[in-house]
C-alpha cells in the first residue's frame, strides 16, 4: 500500500491504539530479565503540560525504550503529585474546590501525555490525593512515631502569612515562600516532625556511594544542606546566676580570645537573662523584631550585624574574664545551641559587631610571619579579623603551640574540669511535617484530654479528608470549624476527642511514591517486599536541579526510615540522577508573566508528537538550558518527512529485512553505505549510554540519511538489501526519539511484526575497517597536503607517498628533512630546515 502524504496526526493516533491494544509497555516482574526501572520526576496537576515537561519525559521515554531494545525488562510509571499548596491555592483563585480541580486537570494533562506517545505503563498510574495512596503514608507515620522517629514540639516555625502555613527550612527561599515568594516570618507553634537528623551521618556517608551517578553540583548541595561540622561544646558559668550557656564552636582555639557572647534571639536564657533588667523592653522589642526575620538573611554575611545588651555577663572558663552577654541579629538557634563565644579578633562577623558597639578584643593567633620576627600582631594594626593559622599567644599554657593542634589539647583541658568536650554539629534540622492547609492528607492523631496524642488505630485507616469541605478565600484550612470531622472518640480511653487538623506537607506524598509504582494497586500492603525489591532502586531519575535538596534529600531519608521500620530494604532510591536543563525562550525562562510560552499542544497539532520531541531533543543536550526555537521545530519537521520521502520513493525497491542484515558490499558505494550504517550504530549506541547525548545520536542518524539520499539510486539496482539494510537501521534508532513516524515506516518496508519490541541494533566492528584511509600530511606542523593510502600501509610506503606530494615537496626543498613520523591510518608529519 502506497505511503501517501505524510500525516503526523493520523500515524500518530494509529500507533498509540496499537501500543495500548497489545500492551506493549506492560510490565510485570520477570526474575529471568535483568530490569531496568527509569522514571521521570511526577508533574503537580496544573491543568497544562509545558515545554519543560515535554523534555523531562521525552528524555525518560528514549532512555525507557532504548534500555527495552537491550532486552532489560523496563518499569516507566507516571502518576500525579497532586496534594498540596500549589493545587490548593490555584483551585481557591479559579473558585473551585481543589478535588475538582486536581482529578480534572489529571484527566487533561493524562491526555496530553498519551498524544506524546509515551512508553508508561499506565496501568500503574498513582495520585496522591487518592485515599487508597494516602492510606499508606498515615501507616508510615504511625510507624514513625513507634519508633520514635516522629514528634510533636512547640518552636519557632517559618509562617507564610499569605497561604496560612508553616514552612520546612528548606521551603523558604531567601526570605520567601518558595510557593508564593511572601516574605516569611517566625511564629511559636506546636508542630510533627520528623527525625531525619537521626540520619545525618548515614545520608551523608552514603553519598559517597552516589558518585557519578549523580551530578556532583547535587552532591555538593546535599553535603552543605547537612553541614556536618566538627568542633567542642563549651560550658561558660552565668555571673550571678545558677544557669551555664553551652556554645559549640569550631574554634575552640580562639577561647582565650572570647570578649563576649552573642545569643540567638530564640535561645531559652534569653528571658531569664532580662528578667531584671532596666532595659528589659528595649531587649524584648528587639527580639520580637529579630525573631521575624528571615534566617537566611540573619546567616547572611552582608547582614550589617546589630544587639543589645541582655545586662549579664558569663565567665570564661580559660581567662576568668567576665563577658557582655548580648542578644544579636546573626546568631541562629538553628545552627549549635543557638549561642556563640565571641572571639571578634579572629572571625569577621564579631569583628564588625564589636568595632560597632565598641566592645574589647584580644589577639590570640599570631601570624607565622610576624611570629618568625618575634613579633605580634597589634590590634591597632587591624582593619579586620586575623582568621588564617598561626601560632597561640595570650593563651596561658598553650603559647608558642600551632593553633590546628591547640584546639584539641584546649578541649583536653577543659574536659578535665567538666567544662568542655569534643562535639559535631550538623546544619540540618528535623523536618516539619505539618501544615494548616486542608489539601493533604490527615495526620492520623486523636487529642484526648486524659490519653494526650492517641495514634489512630491502623484498622481506622484512612482517616479520610472530608472532600465536601467549603476552601476559604484567605486559605486556611476548614478542617478545624468541621465538628462531623474534628470530633471523635479516643482510641484509648473511649471519652470525646478531637482528631488533629493539620495535614502532611506535600512532600511526605513525593518521598516514596516511586515505591508505590512497584505494586499500585496492592490493597493488603503499601510496598509488596518482593516486587519492591526487584524493582528498586530507580535505574534512572530525571528532574529538576531545584529539587536537589527538598525532594532528594526527604526520599534519601524516607527510603531510609522505611528500610528501619521493616517495609523495604534498599538503602537509597535513586542510582542515577540526571538534571535536565530548562526551556528557554527570547533568552528567559517560559512564563506566562513574561508572555513567551509555547503550548506543546499547538506544537504536536501543527507538526506532530514526533517532530516536537526530536525538536526538544536535538536542539540542546539533556543537562543543558534549551532554546526555543520555531524555526528549529520546523526543522525536525522537514527532516522527519525527508526521511518519510526517502522511504516512499524506495517503495518495491525495500525489503523487509533487519538492521546490519546486508551482506558484503560489492560497489563503492555500497562499502560507504555500509560504513555508514554500522558506524551510525556505534555513535548512537555511546552517546546514549554516556550521558544521553540524543543530539548527537539525532545528528549521526540524519548523516546516515544523506548518506541513502547519495547513494540510492545507484544502488536501486545493483544492491536494493544495502538499503534496505540501512533504511531499517536508521529507523530503529530513530525509533526511541520518533516512535510513530518509525512504526508507520517499518510497516511500509514490509515487516509484519511492529517496530516496537525489535533489539537495538549492534555494529560489527569489521565493517568499520575501511580498505583506504585518508592520511593528513604536516610539514613542521602545518598541512600541506592529504592523500589516500590502503588501511594499514606500510611505514616506508606511506612516507615516499608524502614526500612525493607536489605541495610536500615545495615546503620542504632546499632543506634537510630530519625526521619523518607517521600516526597509522591518521597523521604523516615532516620535521624539516
Amino acid at each position: 500500500m502506497p505511503l501517501g502524504k505524510y500525516d503526523p496526526e493520523a500515524i500518530e493516533k494509529k500507533w498509540q491504539l496499537a501500543w495500548n491494544e497489545a500492551g506493549c509497555f506492560e510490565v510485570e516482574v520477570d526474575a529471568d530479565k535483568p530490569k531496568y526501572y527509569v522514571l521521570e520526576m511526577f508533574p503537580y496537576p496544573s491543568g497544562k503540560i509545558h515545554m519543560g515537561h515535554v523534555r523531562n519525559y521525552s528524555i525518560g521515554d528514549v532512555v525507557a525504550r532504548f534500555k527495552s531494545m537491550q532486552g532489560f525488562n523496563v518499569l516507566h510509571p507516571m502518576g500525579w503529585d497532586a496534594f498540596g499548596l500549589p493545587a490548593e491555592n490555584a483551585a481557591i483563585k479559579n473558585e473551585t474546590h481543589p478535588a475538582e480541580w486536581t482529578y480534572q486537570n489529571i484527566s487533561e494533562m493524562r491526555e496530553q501525555l498519551q498524544r506524546l506517545g509515551y512508553s508508561y505503563d499506565w496501568r500503574r498510574e498513582i495520585a496522591s490525593c487518592r485515599p487508597e495512596y494516602y492510606k499508606w503514608e498515615q501507616k508510615f507515620f504511625l510507624k514513625f512515631l513507634e519508633k520514635g522517629l516522629a514528634y510533636r514540639k512547640d518552636s519557632p516555625q517559618n509562617w507564610c502569612p499569605s497561604c496560612n502555613t508553616v514552612l520546612a527550612n528548606e521551603q523558604v527561599e531567601e526570605g520567601l515562600c518558595w510557593r508564593c515568594d511572601t516574605e516569611v516570618e517566625q511564629k511559636d507553634m506546636e508542630q510533627w516532625f520528623l527525625r531525619i537528623t537521626d540520619y545525618a551521618d548515614e545520608l551523608l556517608k552514603d553519598l559517597e556511594t552516589l558518585e557519578g551517578g549523580w551530578p556532583e553540583r547535587v552532591l555538593t548541595m546535599q553535603r552543605n544542606w547537612i553541614g556536618k561540622s566538627y568542633g567542642a561544646e563549651l560550658t561558660f558559668q552565668v555571673k550571678d546566676m545558677e544557669e551555664t550557656i553551652t556554645v559549640f564552636t569550631t574554634r575552640p582555639d580562639t577561647l582565650y580570645g572570647a570578649t563576649f557572647m552573642s545569643v540567638a534571639a530564640e535561645h531559652p536564657m534569653v528571658e531569664k537573662l532580662i528578667a531584671d533588667a532596666p532595659n528589659k523592653a528595649e531587649v524584648e522589642a528587639f527580639v520580637t523584631n529579630i525573631r521575624n526575620m528571615d534566617r537566611i538573611k540573619r546567616g547572611a554575611d552582608d547582614l550589617e550585624k546589630e544587639g543589645v545588651f541582655t545586662g549579664k555577663y558569663c565567665i570564661n572558663p580559660v581567662t576568668g574574664r567576665e563577658l557582655p552577654i548580648y542578644v544579636a541579629n546573626f546568631v541562629l538557634m538553628g545552627y549549635g545551641t543557638g549561642a556563640v563565644m565571641a572571639v571578634p579578633a579572629h572571625d569577621q562577623r564579631d569583628y564588625e559587631f564589636a568595632t560597632k558597639y565598641e566592645l574589647p578584643m584580644q589577639v590570640v593567633i599570631n601570624p607565622p610571619e610576624l611570629a618568625a620576627k618575634g613579633e605580634v600582631l597589634k590590634l591597632e594594626d587591624m582593619t579586620e579579623a586575623y582568621t588564617a593559622p598561626g601560632i597561640l599567644v595570650n593563651s596561658g599554657e598553650f603559647d608558642g603551640t600551632e593553633n590546628e593542634p591547640a584546639k584539641k589539647a584546649i578541649v583536653q583541658h577543659l574536659d578535665k574540669s567538666g567544662l568542655g568536650k569534643m562535639a559535631v554539629n550538623y546544619r540540618l534540622r528535623d523536618w516539619n511535617v505539618s501544615r494548616q492547609r486542608f489539601w493533604g492528607a490527615p495526620i492520623p492523631v486523636i487529642y484526648c484530654e486524659d490519653c494526650g496524642a492517641v495514634p489512630v488505630p491502623e484498622d481506622q485507616l484512612p482517616v479520610l479528608l472530608p472532600e465536601n469541605a467549603q476552601v476559604r478565600k484567605d486559605g486556611k484550612s476548614p478542617l478545624p470549624a468541621m465538628e462531623e470531622f474534628v470530633n471523635c472518640a479516643c482510641p484509648t480511653c473511649g471519652k470525646p476527642a478531637r482528631r488533629e487538623t493539620d495535614t502532611f506537607d506535600t512532600f511526605f506524598e513525593s518521598s516514596w511514591y516511586y515505591m508505590r509504582y512497584c505494586d499500585p494497586r496492592n490493597e493488603e500492603e503499601a510496598l509488596d517486599k518482593t516486587k519492591v525489591g526487584y524493582w528498586m532502586n530507580v535505574d534512572q531519575y530525571i528532574g529538576g536541579i531545584e529539587h536537589a535538596i527538598l525532594h532528594l534529600l526527604y526520599s534519601r531519608f524516607f527510603t531510609k526510615a522505611l528500610r528501619d521500620t521493616g517495609f523495604i530494604e534498599c538503602d537509597e532510591p535513586f542510582a542515577n540522577l540526571l538534571t535536565q536543563g530548562m526551556v528557554l525562550k527570547d533568552g528567559g525562562k517560559m512564563s506566562k508573566s513574561k508572555g513567551n510560552v509555547v503550548d506543546p499542544n499547538a506544537m504536536i497539532n501543527q507538526y506532530g508528537a514526533d517532530a516536537t520531541r526530536l525538536f526538544i531533543l536535538f536542539a540542546s543536550p539533556p543537562v543543558k538550558e534549551l532554546e526555543w526555537s520555531d524555526q528549529g521545530i520546523e526543522g525536525a519537521f522537514r527532516f522527519l518527512s525527508r526521511l518519510w520521502r526517502l522511504v516512499e520513493e524506495l517503495e518495491g525497491v525495500l525489503e523487509p529485512v533487519l538492521p546490519v542484515s546486508a551482506g558484503e558490499p560489492g560497489s563503492d558505494a555500497a562499502k560507504a553505505l555500509r560504513f555508514k550504517e554500522h558506524d551510525t550504530i556505534r555513535r548512537a549506541t555511546h552517546d546514549i549510554e554516556n550521558e544521553f547525548q540524543f543530539n548527537t545520536v539525532i545528528a549521526a542518524i540524519m548523516e546516515l540519511v544523506n548518506e541513502m539520499y547519495q547513494v540510492k539510486d545507484e544502488l536501486k539496482e545493483s544492491d536494493p538489501k544495502a538499503l534496505s539494510s540501512a533504511v531499517a537501521t536508521a529507523v530503529t534508532l530513530l525509533s526511541p526519539v520518533a516512535p510513530h513516524i518509525c512504526e508507520e515506516l517499518w510497516q511500509a518496508m514490509g515487516h509484519q511484526s511492529g517496530l516496537t519490541g525489535q533489539p537495538w541494533p549492534t555494529y560489527d566492528e569489521k565493517a568499520l575497517v575501511k580498505d583506504e584511509v585518508t592520511l593528513v600530511v604536516q610539514v613542521n606542523g602545518k598541512v600541506r597536503g592529504k592523500f589516500e593510502a590502503p588501511n594499514n600501509a606500510p611505514k616506508d610506503e606511506v612516507e615516499a607517498i608524502a614526500l612525493g606530494l607536489e605541495n610536500v615537496v615545495k615546503f620542504i626543498e632546499g632543506k634537510t628533512v630530519r625526521k619523518v613520523i607517521v600516526i597509522p591510518n591518521k597523521l604523516v608529519n615532516i620535521v624539516a630546515n
